[in-house]
């Protein structure tokens, strides 16, 4: 469950605005993700662009060597907005479940 929570997070972080992996790490750690770290971003990222999902270009870094900097395609944002809405729906229901034994938790 949470490879395809950090998948969805990762496109939308990616659907921020064009960015590279570090950042992306980043983003993703000052939002919670702290787990989120090279070896199950990096993999993730080729994953996606060998779907078609993301697509890259290089350019130069103003400290070493070119990096990599990925962007949504139109395949990358329909599945970003299929997330977005299966998350929506699932967090709602999770919600209204955890709420209904709050709720209980209070009475008793």
């Amino acid at each position: 469950m949470v490879r395809g929570v950090l998948e969805g997070c990762l496109l939308a972080v990616i659907g921020e605005e064009e960015t590279y992996g570090y950042e992306i790490m980043e983003k993703l750690a000052s939002s919670g993700f702290v787990f989120a770290r090279e070896g199950s971003i990096y993999p993730l990222l080729l994953r996606l662009e060998k779907e078609g999902t993301i697509a890259s270009t290089q350019r130069p870094s103003p400290s070493g060597p070119n990096r990599k900097y990925y962007h949504l395609t139109l395949k990358g944002e329909q599945q970003l907005q299929l997330f977005r809405e299966n998350w929506n729906e699932l967090s709602q229901s999770v919600n209204n479940i955890m709420d209904r034994n709050y709720r209980k938790e209070d009475d008793a």
